[in-house]
């Protein structure tokens, strides 16, 4: 008799399930990545415009092509391709390669450029939260302030994750972002990146861009962003029930957490902010350091 499928009802619970997902050798190989210097590296940390950026990207360098049933089919995440069954390596439908990581700058794989943007480390936070329940945790299971405290704010993660990359954000090879921005002025940052990564941008391209990276149009296809190739590894590895929502197109805005976290929460966001961030980059908020960045 075959065990049943449940989610997690504990975070305890949700790492060891998580832990089941990729195995060591699998992410070790998906590091044998031989970039090329035109090859462009998605760096966001998660919850911060990875999967937009993705979609921008591929738009621009295949004019608009929609032929695949996840977008990290056709922009691989380097840390999972080889568990997902991708050759890293390979060449891809159109020029540049594209690929997407979550790694710091000093674990990506060198030599290519480098696409990253910031977001208000709030609304990452409740972004995740709503990523993984409901897929690994059973929905009402954990509170976002046990989540937020445990599963964000202890592991510092995103704001070591965001020194990594602002020691970097002017070299050459990087473009740096912030997602406030790209929400605020869609057409400027379609128009830096594609002049980042070479591919010329005509009006139609433009306006074609603009139309396949917008909220609505991604909602319509929604099935194409929601980490299908994952969701199966993850049903089938960590018995997890099929049918989990994967997607991670939402709403689309910025500035959602203060309507959604509490008080403490936010206090405790910022001292991290002001041990992390402050003391050694001098931005006393998200806000003056987003500000900082042209």
């Amino acid at each position: 008799m075959s065990q049943k499928k449940t989610r997690a009802t504990s975070l305890e619970e949700m790492q060891k399930r998580l832990d089941l997902m990729f195995r060591k050798e699998e992410i070790v190989k998906g590091f044998g990545l031989q970039l090329k210097s035109s090859d462009i590296v998605i760096t966001p940390f998660a919850k911060c415009g990875t999967t937009w950026l993705q979609q921008i990207v591929h738009t621009l360098r295949t004019g608009g092509d929609m032929d695949f049933d996840d977008i990290s089919r056709v922009v691989p995440w380097i840390e999972t391709s080889a568990g997902l069954g991708l050759d890293i390596n390979a060449e891809q439908r159109s020029n540049p390669r594209a690929f997407k990581s979550h790694l710091p700058y000093q674990a990506i794989p060198k030599g290519g450029k480098y696409i990253n943007s910031i977001r208000n480390p709030g609304d990452a936070l409740c972004s995740f939260y709503n990523f993984m329940e409901g897929w690994f945790l059973e929905p009402g299971a954990v509170g976002l302030d046990e989540f937020a405290r445990q599963r964000f704010i202890q592991s510092r993660d995103y704001w070591r994750h965001l020194k990594s990359w602002w020691q970097h954000k002017d070299d050459p090879n990087v473009l740096f972002l912030v997602y406030e921005n790209m929400l605020r002025d869609p057409t400027k940052t379609i128009s830096r990146i594609a002049e980042f990564i070479e591919v010329p941008l005509d009006d139609e391209l433009l306006e074609l861009t603009l139309k396949n990276s917008s909220i609505e149009f991604m909602l319509e296809n929604v099935n194409r962003f929601d980490d299908a190739m994952i969701r199966k590894v993850s049903e089938k590895r960590c018995n997890l029930p099929s049918g989990s929502s994967t997607a991670k197109v939402h709403q689309g805005k910025s500035g959602a957490h203060k309507q959604v976290l509490s008080v403490d929460i936010i206090n405790e966001l910022d001292e991290v902010w002001q041990k992390e961030i402050f003391e050694s980059l001098g931005y006393r908020n998200y806000e003056t350091l987003s500000a900082a960045v042209s």
